[in-house]
């Protein structure tokens, strides 16, 4: 079957207008439930006080209810005695004997005010013996009370309708009194996954196939938007079976489907909602990067028009249509005002390029782009920390552990406006972990077909507060460094890293917007790694060594107990030897650049952002041979023939040397423990042989 085209592709504001014209968004009817259950729930009506809070005037203090003008020429050099009352009143007590002037109640902090008393002495500033009193303190009428209903009036609107509650407000309606809250009912969202390919979490993988990843993203946006998911599973490409699911998916508030929108042979999910009933179909297609293939209907049931809509397969891209076409229904619905996730500005540090008449969603990592100032005195020198033992000052008391820092975010700033650097999640439509490693996104509009370097742009977060990192480490990936950041996690240091590579860190650290670039760069002047490549602005802690090699399957004769040079001759004589490249700007693809000179094997323009994305596509047959570091190679049981012994080492800016969780990263490398589990990693240590 020959792939249909879309019908007609319209563009974003025209999709959403048709989309919600045809909708009820006013909030759903009212429920009743227990108070335990309201917390983040949507008041459906005005909470009227039906007492008075405090219900009675009650004492702050421990101490004596009394007359106050009985006190005013109280002093510590002429106490006023007082006749003490027989009785003493706790919280819950009702007094029996009211307070005259002269006389005085022993009184709890939280107890009934007797009649006749219009304050409370403190307990310090009074003697009490054989039933008399010395007030050695005046005390003002009113003092140490609160009156019945200060707090809270009867007959006060205290919450009114479409408060979202939380735990202040349950409290609130706790101190009330209330046993039962009317709230606005939760909108129930139907969730249905297509496709032969979709499989459960859990069962076997086999070739072809891919876990159903959107139904559990799906449902958790849908809770946090206060709406209730209802799964209906996985649905075969079978058009009854979905026709079937779908109905019965008809009884929710909205219908949400994931995949076969695309138009394909095997998409049919848009032909089956078509034929569901009217209004049917408003818009397929839409002029959007990604999320082009977005479906949105509606189908009238009696009173009730049910939004349907099917989002495109790829994760990225149903997420994203989600959250700017599901999520202000739903939240509607839901009785929440359709308040916008936060915007802030940020600068590009490289130009991204898009598609004019499509607008584009970027998601993207935020980080400092404010240097911070340098830690030391004016004046003072910073020891270099590139000399082997070189010490540098702690910024804590002697003996005092890493998880003691008090640390000062890279993403937290002073400033009303704040600086930051928006680095895109260069990933697919097809990645699943984008959205988790993203603090926000921000959208090229159709017009635009690229938005330049330190062009400032607006990135709407994807939650309600950025989640600072306490360090930010920008370059290229190595496993060692998956180590090190994981053992700073465990001492409570959360950390950030975007892989860019090796010149990418560098510029990133230049640019003051990491606190650490991991590098790997060789000097063909000098022949020297990474020193050279530093400024008056940067550090450097050293590293490890690592062995970077050709990386091939176990018996291809291409490579197999060949010299370098000759397995290179081989490689690309041979047409079908497909090479998986690394990204430009990498120290690996400097490196590779130079091992092929002018040639382009099959598969060069082909590449990956780390060694273990070279490794996987070769043990997964999409490419016969690349460029990695022996650790990772042998881990997947891959051959390998040595080519390059390199220096991977960390650049510091030198307004962030002094940062507790940098100088906490450094003390955590120079340890024997750690040094030990690089090594039995593969790494070379200084002074140690390999």
């Amino acid at each position: 079957m020959i792939q249909e085209q879309f019908l007609e592709v319209i563009d974003r504001d025209e999709a959403e207008r048709r989309f919600t014209s045809a909708l009820d968004l006013r909030p759903l009817e009212a429920e009743e439930i227990p108070l335990s259950g309201v917390l983040d729930r949507v008041l459906a009506t005005d909470i009227v006080a039906p007492i008075d809070v405090p219900g009675f005037d009650r004492s702050n203090v421990d101490g004596f209810a009394l007359v106050a003008a009985d006190t005013f020429a109280a002093s510590e050099e002429h106490p006023q005695s007082l006749r003490l009352n027989a009785e003493t009143l706790s919280p819950g007590v009702i007094p029996t004997q009211p307070v005259k002037p002269g006389t005085a109640t022993a009184i709890s902090t939280g107890a009934v005010i007797p009649r006749g008393a219009d304050s409370v002495v403190m307990i310090e500033f009074t003697d009490a013996a054989d039933g008399q009193l010395l007030v050695r303190r005046a005390v003002a009428p009113g003092a140490n009370i609160t009156f019945a209903g200060t707090d809270i009036g009867r007959g006060e609107t205290v919450l009114r309708r479409g408060q979202l509650l939380t735990s202040r407000e349950t409290g609130v309606l706790a101190a009330l009194g209330l046993r039962n809250i009317s709230v606005v009912r939760r909108p129930r969202i139907a969730i249905i996954s297509t496709g032969d390919e979709l499989i459960p979490p859990g069962a076997a993988m086999r070739p072809g196939l891919v876990y159903d990843s959107n139904a559990f993203v799906l449902a958790d946006a849908v809770r946090e938007l206060g709406g209730e998911p209802a799964p209906f599973g996985i649905v075969a490409d079978d058009s009854a079976a979905l026709e079937r699911t779908l109905r019965s998916a008809l009884d929710c508030d909205v219908v949400l489907l994931s995949g076969g929108t695309s138009k394909g042979a095997g998409d049919i999910s848009y032909r089956v909602v078509a034929g569901l009933g009217a209004p049917g179909i408003l818009a397929h297609g839409v002029a959007l990067k990604p999320g082009k293939p977005l479906c949105l209907a509606a189908i009238r049931l009696g009173s009730r028009m049910v939004p349907v809509v099917i989002l495109p397969g790829f994760p990225t891209s149903a997420i994203f249509t989600f959250h700017d076409f599901v999520a202000p229904v739903i939240r509607l619905l839901a009785g929440r005002r359709d308040n916008p996730l936060p915007v802030i500005k940020a600068k590009l540090p490289f130009r991204i390029n898009s598609e004019r008449g499509r607008t584009e969603y970027v998601l993207v990592s935020l980080v400092s782009s404010e240097p911070l100032r340098a830690l030391t005195q004016p004046g003072s020198p910073v020891r270099s920390l590139t000399q082997p033992g070189s010490p540098v000052r702690s910024l804590t008391q002697p003996g005092s552990p890493p998880s003691d820092f008090a640390y000062d975010s890279p993403l937290t700033t002073h400033h009303s406006t704040p600086l930051y650097a928006a680095y895109p999640m260069e990933k697919g439509s097809g990645s699943v972990t984008t959205f988790g490693q993203a603090d926000g996104y921000l959208t090229i509009p159709r017009q635009r077909e690229y938005l330049e370097a330190g062009e400032e742009v607006e990135v709407r977060l994807l939650s309600g507060a950025l989640r600072p990192a306490d360090v930010v480490v920008i370059g290229s990936h190595c496993v060692g460094l998956d180590y090190l950041l994981g053992k700073l996690q465990e001492r409570g240091i959360v950390s950030k890293f975007l892989a860019v590579g090796s010149m990418g860190g560098l510029s990133a650290a230049r640019r003051g917007e990491c606190d650490l670039a991991g590098i790997h760069l060789l000097d063909p002047g000098t022949n020297v790694y990474n020193a050279p490549y530093l400024g008056d602005d940067l550090e450097m802690i050293r590293g490890y060594g690592r062995l970077q090699g050709i990386v091939y399957r176990p018996g291809d004769n291409r490579f197999e107990g060949l010299e370098i040079a000759e397995a290179v001759s081989r490689a690309l004589q041979d047409s079908d030897c497909i090479l998986i490249n690394r990204n430009r700007g990498s120290g690996t693809r400097i490196l590779i650049d130079r091992l092929l000179g002018s040639a382009r094997p099959s598969g060069y323009l082909r590449e990956a952002k780390s060694h273990n994305a070279v490794v996987a596509a070769i043990v997964q047959g999409r490419a016969d041979w690349g460029v990695a570091i022996v650790n990772v190679a042998k881990d997947a049981g891959l051959g390998f023939l040595p080519l390059q012994a390199e220096q991977y080492d960390f650049v510091v800016p030198r307004a962030r040397l002094l940062r507790p969780a940098v100088q906490c990263f450094r003390s955590l490398l120079a340890k024997e423990t750690t040094q030990n589990r690089l090594a039995a990693m593969g790494f070379q240590i200084s002074g140690r042989g390999q």
